[in-house]
């Protein structure tokens, strides 16, 4: 038992430095070309943080466990929303970009909504997933054109950009030694989490809708609380809700074109209803002021240890 409570430390702490990595580099590399911090939050940081789901869907597909694949989605984007933006919120209360309320936020629900679409049959087959992976590219071609500053940029700016242009290749550096750190501190987190739990008498069913869809959300998390922590706050809110765009058109979309998924009845009766809750409620929650606030962060995390709460009593 002493081994899995140290490597469940030691990924703690390569999550910590891969968060700080990513997140100070994306920023740094963003303002090189001018890009909005929300952009790369969207982009680049939500596909890297996004590869955890990636790897144990497509895993769960290959060993024609397809169902897992989308609960486990499922699990992600409901912790991305009410865990991960409503901790980052309640660390540091969020400026809400405009653009990001009318924008970005409808992208999230609108590929929520063709999920449900493509599963009302019960399976997500390969001309689904190719129209959500087609949806993504057109999505990342949207974010890059609309994330360009403008070409009347003050001198100051442009000043500070030419500044940064000097260093991409230092940026470029830290995001990948950033993922790689995330991504083995999600790994060394979730395995060791898995046997300490399984010592304390957990079922294995609890464990893999509570340790192992918590812990395939793990790079947002840390990712989103350094980004608050540090005061970018576009990089928290866009790694949020890029990452459920990557996740719904990324993830489940190369899934089904490799492998038809298959979609529970009883998740269209249940997790799906309360992913599109914790999406929908966003759009109240910013409200007119754009803001998330710690007391909206607040209801975001409680809704979220209710929802587990459920499985707990449920088990």
């Amino acid at each position: 038992m002493f081994l899995p409570v140290i490597l469940f430390f030691a990924g703690l702490l390569l999550l910590y430095f891969g968060a700080e990595y990513m997140v100070s580099g994306s920023s740094r590399f963003a303002l090189s070309f001018g890009i909005r911090p929300l952009v790369i939050g969207m982009t680049v940081v939500a596909l890297a943080t996004s590869m955890p789901e990636m790897m144990v869907s497509l895993a769960a597909v290959l060993k024609g466990t397809s169902d897992i694949a989308a609960g486990n989605i499922i699990g992600s984007n409901i912790a991305n929303v009410g865990l991960i933006l409503g901790a980052a919120a309640i660390l540091a209360p969020m400026r809400v970009d405009p653009s990001t309320l009318r924008k970005d936020i409808p992208i999230m629900l609108a590929a929520s909504v063709l999920l449900v679409l493509f599963s009302l049959d019960g399976v997500l087959g390969f001309t689904d997933g190719l129209l959500l992976v087609a949806g993504l590219i057109a999505f990342i071609v949207y974010c890059v054109v609309s994330g360009r500053r403008s070409v009347t940029a003050r001198p100051a700016e442009e000043t500070v950009v030419a500044e940064e242009k000097r260093h991409r290749r230092r940026d470029l550096v830290l995001i990948l030694v950033g993922i790689v750190g995330l991504g083995v501190g999600a790994e060394l987190m979730v395995r060791s989490a898995i046997i300490i739990a399984r010592a304390a008498g957990l079922s294995d069913m609890l464990i893999g809708i509570t340790i192992v869809a918590l812990g395939t959300s793990l790079p947002e998390l840390a990712a989103s609380m350094m980004g608050a922590w540090r005061g970018e706050m576009d990089l928290s809110v866009g790694n949020v809700i890029g990452s459920n765009i990557s996740n719904l058109l990324f993830v489940l979309g190369t899934c089904a074109m490799i492998r038809p998924i298959a979609i529970e009845p009883a998740a269209l009766r249940f997790e799906v209803p309360v992913m599109l809750l914790f999406s929908f409620a966003l759009l109240p929650l910013i409200g007119r002021r754009m803001r998330l606030g710690r007391t909206e962060g607040g209801l975001l995390l409680l809704g979220y240890l209710m929802f587990i709460g459920f499985y707990f009593l449920q088990s």
